[in-house]
């Protein structure tokens, strides 16, 4: 709007009760919803029953998705719910340091996750959650502002949430319809987690959305979980036929065959062996990069977060692909579920094959 209020109406304001400003429109260009916990980490390798201390960070698959975009210069925003607490007011604060934009509901009557992450050995990670009941585990429809989705390219989310509660699970449905009916595709990483519920019930779940899902993400043992066979929607998604053959987890290709639908592209996460893609009828392959592991997880969070931008920037599936693996190859050599998402110098400098010296002066 142009111009200066006259006085008048400048009088008319001062005099009238005040309202709740309206939102400021959203620049996100991908909209990630789920549970983002506080993190309580081991810095040395051991047993939680005998280290003396941890440090405090935060972890959660939409939120670490939502910080590798933003460090590849993708406008994101993040939804979620927290409890109001300290470790609540942390997380959004660390989120929004990122630059992400952050609408997230503040519970007064529950209390944000917890996750307990250690090292037991040199080559082993262990991850304990305390989330039960957590305040993002009461998340709604509601919790998704007004017109966020419907500007947005990308609504992405994972099948994490549908097994938080019924209430999540409603949340995750009620974001597809939403970005079906304006026209925004629909991105889903698997990302199963066996302590918060069974293959079988995330497989049903998620066969409510499968059908409205342009880009599917997921190991082979997550992507076996959506085949007809293992009692998922399957490509078609419900009522596809339940005496489709089996598909073996180790051929890949088989099962990206086997969640093959017009329209859709279909990733197998291969970690260290790089990763696979369906789209057009056509399967790519790409090799993974060698690097000095310190810590893999969150790396198939990061390697999401580089094929979504690389589709966003225009790449064709073959560079999204390459973006990918080295965004999840750059994530595993820091400790920590986010902290290692690479910025594009990052990727630029491991793509380019060069030697550095690892001392910057």
């Amino acid at each position: 709007m142009s111009g200066a209020p006259s006085a008048a109406s400048a009088s008319a304001a001062l005099a009238a009760p005040s309202a709740a400003p309206s939102p400021a429109p959203s620049a996100a260009r991908v909209v990630a919803v789920g549970e983002t916990m506080a993190m309580m980490r081991s810095g040395t390798i051991g047993s939680l029953a005998h280290l003396p201390s941890v440090d405090i960070s935060l972890g959660g698959a939409e939120s670490n998705l939502a910080i590798g975009l933003r460090r590849l210069d993708v406008p994101v925003a993040w939804v979620s719910r927290v409890g109001d607490d300290p470790l609540g007011t942390r997380v959004m604060r660390e989120i929004r340091a990122e630059g992400v934009e952050v609408h997230c509901t503040v519970d007064p009557e529950r209390s944000t996750g917890l996750m307990l992450k250690s090292r037991p050995s040199g080559t082993t990670t262990r991850v304990d959650y305390y989330r039960a009941g957590s305040a993002a585990s009461a998340l709604t429809p509601d919790d998704i502002p007004d017109g966020l989705i419907e500007q947005a390219d990308i609504l992405h989310l994972s099948g994490i949430t549908p097994l938080l509660s019924e209430t999540a699970h409603a949340t995750n449905v009620a974001a597809v319809h939403r970005a079906v009916a304006a026209g925004v595709q629909v991105s889903l990483d698997v990302n199963y987690r066996s302590r918060l519920g069974s293959r079988e019930l995330l497989a049903e779940r998620l066969g409510e959305i499968l059908e409205h899902v342009d880009i599917v993400f997921g190991g082979p043992e997550e992507l076996s979980i959506l085949t007809p066979a293992a009692g998922g929607a399957g490509a078609g998604g419900a009522g596809a036929a339940a005496d489709s053959d089996e598909v073996d987890e180790s051929d890949h290709r088989a099962l990206l065959r086997a969640l093959e639908a017009d329209g859709r592209q279909v990733i197998v996460k291969l970690g260290a062996d790089g990763g696979a893609a369906l789209a057009d009828g056509a399967i790519l392959e790409a090799p993974g990069h060698r690097v000095d592991v310190v810590d893999t997880v969150g790396a198939g969070d990061a390697f999401v977060a580089g094929y979504l931008s690389a589709q966003l920037d225009g790449l064709d599936v073959a560079a999204r692909l390459a973006r990918a693996n080295a965004c999840g190859a750059l994530a595993c050599t820091t400790p920590g579920d986010w902290e290692g998402a690479p910025r594009r110098s990052d990727l630029e400098a491991l793509l380019s094959g060069g030697t550095a010296d690892p001392v910057t002066r």
